[in-house]
């Protein structure tokens, strides 16, 4: 029997386990709404976190009240529907009778390619996988992609390239204490992951020596032994220095590089005329310290590297993954305890979320839907000829440039707010609000749904059922026990709905997420990401599968990949030469400094839900800029005082806060918030050739105080 949350119901108390929304840990949590005491209304809510694998009973500041956004009285409870400029509440008939004419006129007017859908990491695989489908069979357009594609696609290009396969960890978090080297690469833990920062310490009381490579010296800075403080956008060069010392100092594993690997020869070749001087002019580190870090890591007896956004959200995100993970397999730490690399996940269904097919080029299991023998695979699943199978479409912001020149016409956004998350966000603005129809599947009103015609209101975490893959790989089950608020829906429920009425019920006919499921299992079987033998009996049994797990009689992999080899077809990994390069953009006089942006501990994401939450919202009431002191004296800036950022696309107003732990050419920007103080009205679109990547890291801009502006040229 499910219970009703508030803000409907408030006359009955609840305890429910969930896991939270956030990150990528997906750490499990214990709800109990209390009574109120007599002659009071006021609910308490008692929070409590459950042992699990992954954070082992931990919560951070965001899980402890994630509650809060869920109950919050500005949910999204009824469709809205624009009529005379407004939006205004609607029925759920009228709203689906509005979407299935609108589409239908637009298929008829301008083809299936005119309707683009945007979807999201933080969606369950259910829905993630579902929402593929809709593209494909209930619509047939060829243009689906989703905010992931801003998180891991670089790392996972690189994963695949060299590996034969992506998944995000391809050890387990019980193996980080057992590594004596751990390099993180453009990762902060501390305030991404922070219930895995135990781990971190665990592994430098067992003797690790932690190497940190981030512009800031942030929280996890704070715990390394050796911090390179390198130039934003030059990870690649960086990787080159210390792949030349491994060489140099003869710290390669010679009989792993021979037995399980290609293109040695090739790497050694283009690391000779790798000069360490020119490295440390390039990115600011001193030889000697490139020198420490390499030895470091050769000499340990184990060790595993980490990258994250800051490495990988860059023009050549791709490629500086790949020198990474040149070092891992020049030093033979991989497929064994204590060792391996990571590219740790951002959103909470981030690894999962990419594997089904809301990607461009993807059907589920990973599958390529420009290879025949995939696309006839699941056409067999999905009962249609391979042939009524679009072919890929574009990437997510590549979508954003087709809306502005509206060769997609109609756009559908479910669990995503592209106009804070995308680069140059005045162009997405502009083509959002050209569109002949925006449809939004949300909890609020985001900055996306202010423009949209119709806007759907959707369940929260605690009121829908599904399945989440952590950082590790890791399948996770989440169930739910309270009823749905209002007249909320599930984003499921909603994608049949409009199937439905486009006459294609017979391909949607779910009635639950485990049906859903079941079908997600038989299309994922035989794929890369296997989940044939994972079913949501097995997962409340056992808390958790790991893939690739092709049988239900067997546990999987256990989370250790390539302990017998690689996923290419001769079992061998795939090193590969990178050239050292300077980031797209270079500062000049009119913008003189880097701008960089990432997230904060008490905020996600582009901050929908978490500035619906007091405890959080009060901890970052509002954006700000973080700049070394001696740049702000340059700049004539106060600290404290709001500054207008410039690039050469845009931009935006956000109060100054002084650091020293910055370097002195660079900007950070938090993510988590929109309208004038949206970071990404500053970056670059600028693209990454092999995955699509946007430049988010290194954009060029110039800092002013408001107070020294006219106040005809201060930002509204």
């Amino acid at each position: 029997m499910r219970q009703l949350l508030d803000p409907i119901s408030i006359d009955s108390g609840f305890a429910t386990d969930t896991q939270c929304p956030f990150c990528s840990v997906q750490c499990k949590i214990r709800i109990t709404k209390e009574l109120p005491v007599p002659g009071s209304r006021r609910f308490t809510y008692m929070v409590e976190g459950i042992p699990n694998a992954a954070s082992e009973g931990r919560l951070c500041i965001k899980g402890m009240n994630a509650h809060q956004h869920a109950t919050s009285k500005e949910r999204l409870l009824q469709p809205l529907i624009r009529k005379n400029g407004e939006l205004v509440p609607s029925t759920w008939e009228e709203a689906l009778s509005t979407i299935e004419e609108r589409f239908k006129a637009g298929i008829a007017e301008f083809g299936a390619d005119s309707i683009g859908l945007y979807g999201g990491g933080s969606l369950t695989n259910e829905s993630s996988y579902l929402l593929g489908k809709f593209a494909r069979v209930a619509l047939g357009t060829k243009y689906i992609d989703y905010n992931g594609r801003f998180c891991m696609s670089a790392a996972a290009s690189a994963g695949s390239k060299t590996f034969g396969i992506d998944r995000g960890l391809t050890c387990r978090l019980a193996d980080i204490p057992l590594a004596r080297c751990i390099i993180m690469a453009g990762t902060n833990i501390a305030e991404c992951q922070p219930t895995l920062m135990p781990y971190f310490n665990k592994a430098k009381e067992n003797g690790a020596i932690i190497i940190v490579i981030d512009p800031r010296a942030t929280a996890t800075a704070a715990i390394a032994d050796i911090h390179l403080q390198l130039k934003t956008g030059t990870d690649a060069a960086l990787a080159n220095g210390l792949l030349k010392v491994l060489i140099e100092e003869k710290l390669v594993d010679e009989a792993f590089v021979a037995q399980k690997t290609n293109g040695y020869a090739e790497l050694c070749d283009h690391l000779a005329g790798v000069d360490l001087s020119e490295v440390a002019e390039l990115t600011g580190v001193d030889v000697a310290k490139i020198r420490d870090a390499a030895q470091a890591y050769g000499s340990a007896g184990t060790g595993i590297v980490l990258t994250a956004r800051g490495v990988e959200q860059q023009t050549d995100g791709h490629v500086a993954v790949r020198n990474f993970l040149n070092m891992v397999l020049l030093t033979g730490k991989i497929g064994k305890p204590g060792c391996g690399y990571g590219a740790v996940t951002g959103q909470g269904n981030g690894q999962g979320g990419r594997e089904h097919g809301q990607k461009a080029d993807q059907l589920p299991g990973y599958r390529s839907i420009e290879d025949d023998q995939d696309r006839e695979y699941v056409s067999g699943v999905w009962g249609i000829h391979p042939d009524e199978l679009p072919r890929k479409g574009v990437s997510a912001y590549e979508m954003m440039e087709l809306v502005h020149q509206k060769s997609i016409r109609s756009l559908l956004v479910m669990g995503s707010n592209p106009v804070v998350s995308n680069p140059n966000a005045d162009l997405v603005e502009e083509g959002l609000k050209n569109l002949d129809f925006l449809v939004v599947a949300d909890m609020f009103v985001s900055e996306t749904a202010l423009m949209a015609d119709v806007v759907l209101p959707v369940t929260a975490y605690l009121e829908n059922d599904g399945t989440l893959t952590n950082l590790e790989g890791r399948v996770l089950l989440r169930e739910s026990k309270l009823e749905t608020p209002g007249d909320t829906r599930h984003d499921w429920q909603i994608l049949c709905q409009i199937a439905e009425r486009l006459g294609k019920k017979r391909f949607f006919p779910f009635e639950s997420a485990e049906q859903i499921f079941e079908e997600l299992r038989l299309a994922s079987k035989g794929g890369l990401a296997d989940y044939y033998g994972i079913t949501y009996d097995r997962l409340r049994r056992t808390g958790g599968i790991y893939w690739p797990c092709p049988s239900t009689e067997e546990e999987g992999n256990q989370g250790m990949m390539f302990e017998h080899g690689f996923a290419h077809r001769d079992g061998k990994a795939i090193l590969f030469p990178v050239a050292s390069r300077l980031p797209q953009e270079l500062p000049n006089d009119d913008f003189p400094l880097t701008l960089t942006n990432g997230r904060i501990l008490s905020h996600y994401l582009s901050g929908v839900q978490t500035r619906k939450s007091p405890s959080l919202a009060a901890r970052n009431v509002e954006n700000f800029v973080e700049i070394h002191p001696r740049t702000a004296k340059k700049h004539h800036i106060i600290e404290g005082e709001w500054v207008e950022v410039t690039s050469r696309r845009g931009s935006f107003s956000v109060r100054s806060r002084f650091t020293e732990k910055i370097r002195e050419d660079t900007l950070f920007v938090p993510m988590h918030w929109g309208g004038i103080q949206n970071v990404n009205k500053a970056t670059s679109p600028e693209l990454d050739p092999n995955c699509k990547m946007p430049g988010f890291k290194t954009s060029t801009v110039s800092i002013t105080p408001l107070r020294l502006k006219p106040v005809a040229q201060q930002a509204r």
